[in-house]
């Protein structure tokens, strides 16, 4: 049996006065942890920044669909196949297919689309393979659901194999996700700020030199601790062998990379971590948020400090699990971990040797 192997990522990140992740009420996201308010960034949100990253790279095994139109999505590819099919037997056809694997899709009563029940994570190669084996087969036989839901299984984008998929219609359809993203917090507590504004029409007459709107924007200023990490025989099992190396490879890159865009204009908040630390391990994922459940405290910046909580939690969890098969670290600021990375592309490099060797290990010993 393959032993488990696991990359957490730990991210120290400031960000300037901002608001990325809005609540219903247009606030900044927060969350109460250690008696204290700290602000709070969705998992949601950093994932989608992750999956548009994907998307940026231009490689065909990247793209994916997340959406409700599933069906037009499969009617175009459809007559891509097929030219006498025209856009009503296209989607009709389109229906046809999900119906066999269970998955509803009705006219809307506002728009009149056909859409499906909820969200539906797909792949291009999914798409592709299914239209191809219709065109092919008759969808209404009685094997055609087996073979619809093996190809829906199979040739999944990155975004899919990293986040999972729920299919409520047919939890057949499912896929485990072999990624975890945290809600990412502050390390230390926030006071909400309110930025009032006014804008002054630009051909207002003279009698009239009022505002012609007046609003406030809440936001906050924080440095984030981030964590996320990935169980790598279960990407293997959703991606290949192939592409698994790849595929972490690219999310470690974009998870430290990348920001959610909520009011970015506004804010022009972009910032780059101060702090990396990945563990490889084969017991268990750790997250260190407890460095900072006692909230930091200083009039001197939380970054320093932030990093000596962070060290001294990964030191400590070595008295409850295993220590990591490879520990290393991406900072320009003072660190206790002698493993230090010169940049993100040689501490790819350095995980992916550790990672690739494990793997191999496990294959030759299984």
């Amino acid at each position: 049996m393959k032993k488990n192997l696991y990359v957490d990522i730990n991210v120290l990140q400031t960000v300037p006065s901002s608001n990325i992740n809005r609540d219903d009420t247009g606030s900044p996201k927060t969350a109460v942890y250690g008696g204290v308010t700290r602000s709070r960034v969705s998992s949601q949100s950093w994932k989608r920044a992750v999956r548009l990253a994907f998307k940026s790279e231009d490689e065909e095994w990247l793209d994916s669909y997340r959406t409700k139109k599933v069906v037009y999505l499969l009617a175009d590819e459809l007559k891509k196949l097929d030219d006498i099919l025209d856009d009503d037997a296209a989607i009709d056809k389109a229906q046809s297919i999900l119906k066999a694997v269970g998955i509803k899709a009705t006219k809307d009563k506002k728009t009149g689309e056909i859409l499906t029940g909820a969200l539906l994570l797909v792949s291009r190669g999914e798409i592709e393979k299914i239209a191809k084996y219709a065109t092919e087969n008759d969808v209404t036989d009685k094997e055609a659901k087996k073979a619809i839901k093996d190809l829906l299984m199979s040739d999944q984008s990155l975004d899919l194999a990293l986040f999972g998929r729920m299919v409520a219609d047919n939890p057949e359809l499912n896929v485990d996700a072999s990624c975890q993203v945290a809600h990412s917090i502050s390390t230390h507590e926030i006071i909400p700020e309110f930025d009032y504004y006014t804008a002054v029409d630009d051909n207002r007459s003279e009698d009239n030199a009022g505002s012609a709107m007046i609003g406030t924007i809440e936001y906050n200023s924080s440095t984030l601790y981030r964590y996320a990490n990935i169980n790598l025989n279960e990407l293997e099992h959703n991606l290949g062998k192939d592409l698994t190396l790849k595929g972490m490879e690219l999310f470690i890159k974009d998870f430290i990379l990348t920001m959610p865009t909520g009011k970015e204009n506004t804010f022009a908040n972009k910032t780059l971590p101060q702090y990396v630390l990945v563990n490889v391990r084969e017991d268990t994922p750790v997250n260190l948020v407890s460095a900072f459940e006692n909230p930091v405290n200083t009039e001197n910046g939380y970054v320093d400090t932030s990093i000596k909580r962070l060290e001294k939690e990964n030191a400590d969890a070595e008295g409850f699990v295993d220590e990591p098969v490879l520990s290393i670290v991406l900072t320009n600021k003072d660190t206790d971990i002698s493993n230090k990375a010169e940049n993100i592309k040689d501490m790819l490099s350095k995980i992916s040797e550790v990672v690739s060797q494990r793997l191999a290990d496990e294959d030759n010993n299984n």
